[in-house]
């Protein structure tokens, strides 16, 4: 059984296909086309589609197309999976932070688990050993805060990310930018992760999002680096779990 995964979002179009549970094609593109579309389905035989989408007021241009061709499926909160959703106003739950939870449960059920999406926003979200999930935080991400200090600001200038930066003070006003930047976020990080960890037993951190490399190198000394992973591809995963959920 291959499915396509299609994964939406404010900047990026992930698109997957797994060969039921093993992931056997990811491409990051900018933008969906038709033609696109027929190459993957003339070129594999794909039984089933998932799409999710930020952009929850348009319809999906090619929704036709898929339903003709596979089992088509649209991503919502709403869907019946096996998380049991105490969030209030499921609605308004972001769809990514969604997949990422399911994603987590799938890669390891019956654990206490914490997802930190490092993307555009950071994320935090925990789902406990009898799948439950609460709800979460959301805080702006590394180039929100970048952006934030330049705009709401009369003089401070826009920084670059610099990625090899690792100093703990500033000595110019762009180092003490990313020091407070880079050094804040960290420190959030390592908070929330200190707090999930006093409530939950045994917990498995899970980074995922456009800045989890940059953040993983920075958290390979603490003490958590034992629990901690690294997982690309979180939201694809969950986003085909929920194929198969759905399926079954």
């Amino acid at each position: 059984m291959a499915n396509l995964v299609i994964d939406i979002g404010n900047s990026r179009i992930k698109v997957a296909i797994f060969n039921d549970r093993q992931l056997i094609k990811q491409e990051s593109i900018t933008k969906l086309t038709l033609d696109y579309l027929q190459h993957l389905l003339s070129t594999h035989q794909l039984t089933n589609t998932i799409v999710s989408s930020v952009k929850r007021d348009e319809e999906f241009e090619f929704e036709n197309l898929l339903k003709q061709e596979t089992s088509y499926l649209k991503f919502s909160t709403a869907l019946k999976t096996s998380i049991n959703n105490k969030y209030k106003g499921i609605y308004t739950l972001g769809l990514d932070r969604f997949a990422g939870i399911i994603g987590a449960q799938t890669l390891f059920p019956n654990t206490n688990c914490l997802v930190i999406d490092a993307g555009t926003c950071i994320t935090y979200d925990a789902l406990d050993t009898q799948s439950i999930y609460y709800g979460g935080s959301i805080s702006p991400g590394l180039h929100m805060r970048l952006n934030a200090l330049h705009t709401f600001t009369g003089k401070l200038p826009l920084v670059d990310l610099d990625e090899q930066f690792i100093d703990w003070e500033g000595y110019d006003t762009r180092s003490s930018i990313l020091s407070g930047v880079v050094n804040g976020a960290v420190s959030e990080i390592v908070g929330f992760i200190k707090k999930y960890s006093s409530r939950y037993l045994n917990l498995q951190i899970i980074l995922c999002g456009g800045d989890a490399n940059f953040f993983d190198t920075r958290l390979k000394n603490s003490i958590f680096a034992h629990a901690l992973k690294i997982e690309p591809h979180l939201v694809l995963i969950g986003l085909n779990e929920v194929i198969h959920q759905h399926n079954d």
